[in-house]
């Protein structure tokens, strides 16, 4: 899923191409897209788009009269950037928004149509859509900490509950912890001063070094290759693969459609974290030490 970095890039690449030029049309290629009914669709044709915002995890086009296209691209939406009046073809091309000089097309990969489409008017149905998550960047250091003890949930979960932090997802949270060297199952209640100002610190680090990798890679151009996976990456998509910072193996927890991945020489103090599923399959066979657990699979 396009996290905060991502959609900063993807708001800068719009706002350079978009910002001033009339909204010819919206071209709508799945039933499952458009949420909302009213206002209708055609009111934002020729409108010119005014401003951008995140939102979120959500990019947010704000047009005259007062009317906001809110996108939320979800796991596996993806925007390009083609040719004047460019074709929807094929299942995965859900819409397509025309301006004078090109057409941003709006893609889904797979067979699960989450990405959504939002058309509202004014600011009070425009922050109805917001979750409310602090924001990161700018925050101060008790701010973060009142809203990081608020509850008392495990790290990972908290940093990717948008009603508690602002557009940081699965991937970013991975490499946030990592950076803190802090386990993603910790609690956020029992966090020393000292680690809640290593985090507070790492997220805005970790976010900032990522938008400037990101907004060089991409240039004047469209970010077209929008991945959760970066070669650049310390742990997330990197199991069992060795720490660039101390060499031990990258490890994971695996949950519905998601996994977290994290050093245990980095984050637990060398100690494995229980893998959900099998984990509760090992039972009390599940090691303690990432190289157990390595014997065990080369034994079997």
């Amino acid at each position: 899923m396009p996290e905060l970095p991502d959609i900063t890039i993807y708001r800068e690449a719009l706002e350079r191409r978009l910002l001033g030029q009339p909204l010819q049309r919206v071209r709508i290629n799945s039933p499952f897209l458009l949420r909302t009914a009213m206002p209708p669709l055609q009111v934002v044709n020729d409108k010119r788009l005014i401003a951008l915002r995140r939102i979120g995890k959500r990019i947010a086009l704000g047009l005259e009269d007062d009317l906001w296209l809110v996108l939320h691209l979800m796991i596996a939406g993806r925007l390009h950037w083609r040719e004047a009046n460019a074709r929807l073809s094929g299942k995965n091309s859900l819409a397509a928004f025309d301006f004078p000089h090109g057409t941003l097309i709006l893609v889904e990969a797979g067979t699960k149509k989450r990405a959504s489409l939002h058309l509202v008017q004014g600011e009070e149905a425009l922050s109805a859509l917001d979750p409310g998550g602090l924001e990161v960047l700018g925050c101060s250091l008790p701010e973060f900490a009142e809203t990081l003890t608020r509850r008392n949930h495990t790290l990972k979960r908290a940093l990717t509950d948008p009603r508690l932090f602002s557009g940081i997802g699965n991937a970013y949270s991975d490499e946030i912890l990592h950076a803190a060297k802090l386990s993603p199952v910790a609690l956020t209640q029992k966090l020393s001063r000292a680690e809640i100002q290593r985090f507070h610190q790492a997220i805005q680090k970790t976010l900032t070094q990522w938008i400037c990798l990101l907004r060089q890679q991409t240039g004047d151009g469209f970010p077209e290759n929008v991945t959760a996976f970066r070669p650049e990456m310390a742990v997330h998509g990197k199991f069992g693969q060795p720490c660039r910072v101390c060499g031990a193996k990258v490890q994971r927890i695996r949950y519905a459609e998601n996994e977290t991945n994290y050093c245990p020489g980095c984050q637990t103090r060398g100690r494995l974290l229980a893998d959900r599923s099998l984990s509760l399959l090992l039972k009390k066979d599940w090691p303690k030490k990432p190289e157990k657990l390595d014997e065990m699979k080369k034994a079997n």
